[in-house]
């Protein structure tokens, strides 16, 4: 990408982080943040589902078809107006998001050592995250924790409304069974026809991302007076997704409460200890690759001390967590990593600035052990194959994700819709979001501080030349 086309990026970017940051101000004054209000829905809705629940138990049969009634014609139907909501707007918000993370990248033929080591590290890192997820998820089986007869319920429950898409999952594969497997992978991410991909009720999501990446490739390689229009249709297209989003999340709360009212009334407490397995899961996985992953980065590609790195990025890490934006963390980052870690300007501005929007393990993470855990929970048991095209999925879904919060949840709904589970189970996860949000968060600003030192290291540059404590 020509000079034009950089500053026409790096002015979107800004516009971009300047509208969250106002839109962060105006919402101060209006009384409760959201999360706030979605964490009230979630307890009210664990309240009032428990309480009807254990009522249920000890009386009649009429009390019973009460409740029936009024799940079946009020709090489903409110839930369910959520997440068709939210599944209207997965396939431009998916497709422009893309297709604008990639295009900001720059002209890939110009980029030399530094954009191949930045986006090789990236996507290795990421794809670690996700394993490390899938092998926790598959370990600790959070989405088996119901008993039997709970797990036989919901798993009845949902299997009519996914049954029609895992059958033709299965179909598919069984189609393709007598492939070799390279053409077994062409004809699973390449689409013939991407319209015909994206036209039925349940897209799919590998030819969508597969199209919307080639498209933006295609657009480093292209003149800005070529590009230009197209890229900023694109960036209009996902301003306009990303604002739709953020007025759907407003009813939130109150889709959360009935949701949630709808799961704990059916089954009980015993969907809070799956709840529980879940969390922990997701906590363990991020731990496992901030000490983990990241220390054994920053030691022997950047030949920092683990311990004096998170010393120094300590403001970073309070900024993200407090904020769950990794846009809102970038102006702490990019002084941070200069002042504290020695990491030059000129590496700092195209290493984080990307990383913002495309480098983000955590949510690659989160993605991997949500999709898997609500699989497990609807008694959809998916392959190898198919828990490899959920790693391909969250890498890809990490590069497309606005970096604000709860920014990962329409992709994993449409995910869900793929894999054939019922996109309704996102309400167990939906009220505990926001916190893991704010974990996840953390991990994906680190990472790119973490890339930010490993290619000024391989670059030949001394870091740590002004040691300073961290804002501390």
């Amino acid at each position: 990408m020509n000079e034009e086309n950089r500053k026409l990026a790096d002015e979107n970017y800004e516009q971009q982080l300047r509208t969250d940051l106002d839109d962060d101000t105006r919402d101060k004054p209006k009384g409760l943040a959201l999360h706030t209000k979605i964490l009230i829905g979630l307890i009210v809705g664990v309240i009032g589902g428990l309480v009807v629940n254990q009522i249920g138990k000890a009386s009649g049969e009429n009390f019973v078809a009460g409740i029936d009634w009024t799940i079946k014609n009020i709090t489903e139907p409110v839930g369910q107006l959520f997440l068709n909501l939210l599944l209207m707007i997965v396939v431009p918000l998916v497709f422009s998001s893309l297709v604008v993370g990639v295009a900001g990248i720059g002209d890939i033929r110009k980029l030399g050592r530094v954009g191949f080591k930045s986006f090789a590290y990236c996507l290795i890192i990421s794809a670690i995250s996700v394993v490390i997820g899938l092998g926790l998820a598959n370990t600790i089986k959070p989405g088996t924790w119901l008993a039997p007869d709970k797990a036989a319920e919901l798993q009845e429950r949902y299997k009519t409304q996914a049954g029609t898409t895992v059958e033709s999952a299965k179909k598919a594969e069984q189609a393709a069974a007598g492939d070799s497997p390279l053409m077994s992978v062409v004809k699973t991410i390449v689409p013939r026809n991407v319209f015909n991909s994206i036209a039925g009720e349940n897209p799919n999501m590998l030819h969508l991302m597969f199209f919307a990446l080639i498209i933006g490739i295609a657009i480093t390689l292209l003149p800005e007076t070529v590009s230009g229009p197209f890229v900023r249709g694109m960036n209009s297209l996902f301003e306009i997704t990303s604002k739709i989003i953020d007025m759907i999340m407003k009813f939130a709360p109150y889709a959360v409460a009935c949701l949630i009212f709808n799961n704990m009334a059916r089954f009980g407490i015993d969907l809070l200890g799956t709840l529980g397995a879940f969390i922990l899961t997701v906590l363990l996985g991020l731990g496992i690759h901030f000490f983990g992953v990241y220390s054994l980065s920053v030691w022997l590609l950047s030949r920092i001390n683990p311990f004096d790195f998170f010393r120094r990025v300590w403001l970073v890490i309070v900024t993200a967590f407090s904020t769950s934006s990794s846009n809102a963390t970038l102006p702490t980052a990019l002084r941070v990593s200069e002042e504290n870690l020695g990491v030059p300007k000129e590496i700092n501005s195209f290493v984080l600035t990307v990383g913002a929007t495309a480098n983000q393990n955590g949510t690659a993470l989160y993605e991997g052990v949500t999709v898997l855990f609500l699989a497990q929970l609807a008694g959809v048991d998916l392959t190898v194959g198919q828990q490899l095209m959920v790693v391909y999925l969250a890498i890809l879904g990490g590069i497309g994700t606005a970096g604000v919060p709860s920014g990962s949840i329409p992709f994993i709904i449409g995910i869900l819709a793929m894999i054939g589970v019922n996109p309704a189970l996102i309400a167990i996860i939906l009220g505990v979001d926001r916190i893991l949000d704010m974990c996840r968060t953390t991990l994906n600003v680190v990472g790119d501080l973490t890339a930010a030192t490993f290619v000024a290291r391989s670059e030949g540059f001394e870091l740590l030349k002004t040691p300073r404590d961290a804002g501390i």
